[in-house]
């Protein structure tokens, strides 16, 4: 006779299914299967960011808020055991709400003991761009299985960073904007402390490339990933027409504009595995080519998201809830260090007459032939 399993969520209620089980069974049960959202948010003195994941394979939710402000990043993260009803996307004192789904979050952190508190509205300025399915083998192993959704947009609200608060009005075409991206993301990748098996064959290796930019009048968006020769094995380009707020953020009236290709060139800061400046060369649907040029203006440690991070990495199992804080000087997160080699960058954009800002992420992780790197970690030779 069968016995239910008590694996039933509210979302089971809507004809949302893809498979015969309820939606708590998700990826096929392989460990590292998670669901995340990501989100970041800039401007020339400022960057912050935000991710909230789950991993219902391994009954965890955990996220993270982090700023970098005057010379500064400082960081909350919360994790704790993942609730069966997934509309719950909050954990300790941060919580992510979709106030209207692809168009509208809302982002609150209320964590003062980390010096941090945040009431913050993101408004997409482009429809939600889905990304090439990114696959990965690791021999005969799945390493990663990843769809990813990508809309840029701008902020409005309240943040407290430290001892200092920031007003962020809701205002077009100024100085004042504070731009931002969106990122969900889900599928399968590594995550949490690693199942037992085999070392992995070869040497590690992971070249990453990730470009959002905000113009006034329109949004470009680039996304690769190399291997040790520099040969893409997954990459995107494409242009985005900013939306208003009658035009509809999915389905088919929403097709970008893609690019037939996109070349990067990256002058890396001498000792480090992040940039001194880059270029963009973009290959038009209609032939020829432009040049963005990217200068940056500040660096964010991914770590402070819960990325390669020592204890905060994502999907750790901690305790029924745990939060968390730390706070460093920038100065003291330049190195080579694994939990700091994972940046974004702010970067002022210059795209023929455009002006923009936007940020280059760059993961460098092994052998890179184009970009002189021959180690693990090390700078160019």
């Amino acid at each position: 006779m069968w016995k239910g399993k008590g694996v039933l969520t509210p979302f089971d209620d809507y004809p949302v299914h893809q498979t015969s089980l309820p939606l708590a069974h998700a990826g096929g049960g392989h460990p590292d299967h998670y669901d995340r959202f990501w989100f970041n948010g800039y401007r020339d003195d400022l960057y912050f960011a935000v991710a909230l994941g789950t991993y219902p394979n391994r009954d965890v939710i955990d996220a993270a808020f982090s700023t970098v402000y005057g010379g500064v990043q400082r960081s909350v993260f919360a994790s704790g055991r993942l609730p069966l009803d997934r509309s719950e996307t909050r954990i300790g004192p941060i919580r992510i709400e979709i106030v209207e789904p692809l168009r509208v979050n809302r982002v609150r952190v209320d964590a003062p003991e980390q010096g941090i508190v945040a009431d913050l509205i993101f408004t997409a300025r482009t429809a939600a761009y889905e990304e090439p399915r990114q696959v990965r083998w690791a021999g005969h192993r799945l390493a990663m299985d990843v769809t990813r959704a990508t809309q840029l947009g701008s902020w409005s609200g309240r943040l407290r960073t430290g001892d200092t608060s920031l007003d962020f009005p809701a205002a077009k075409g100024s100085d004042a904007v504070v731009y931002g991206t969106k990122d969900r993301s889900w599928g399968i990748r590594p995550v949490g402390d690693p199942t037992p098996s085999a070392p992995a064959a070869g040497e590690a290796q992971i070249f990453f490339l990730w470009a959002p930019v905000n113009f006034g009048d329109r949004c470009l968006h680039y996304m690769v990933f190399e291997d040790a020769a520099g040969q893409p094995w997954s990459e995107t380009a494409a242009v985005l027409p900013v939306i208003g707020p009658e035009v509809a953020v999915f389905g088919p009236g929403t097709a970008a504009q893609p690019l037939r290709r996109v070349e990067h060139a990256i002058d890396w800061a001498p000792g480090l595995r992040r940039s001194k400046s880059a270029r963009l060369t973009l290959h038009l649907p209609a032939g020829g080519t432009e040049h963005v040029e990217l200068d940056p203006l500040l660096t964010f440690r991914m770590r402070g998201a819960g990325y390669f991070h020592p204890v905060w990495t994502h999907g750790r199992w901690h305790q029924e809830l745990s939060v968390g804080g730390e706070e460093h000087r920038v100065e003291e997160l330049d190195c080579l260090a694994l939990d700091c080699i994972h940046v974004q960058q702010v970067v002022r954009a210059s795209w023929g007459e455009r002006r923009g800002l936007g940020v280059l992420e760059q993961l460098a992780i092994g052998p890179h032939a184009p970009s002189g790197f021959t180690d693990l970690l090390g700078p160019s030779q």
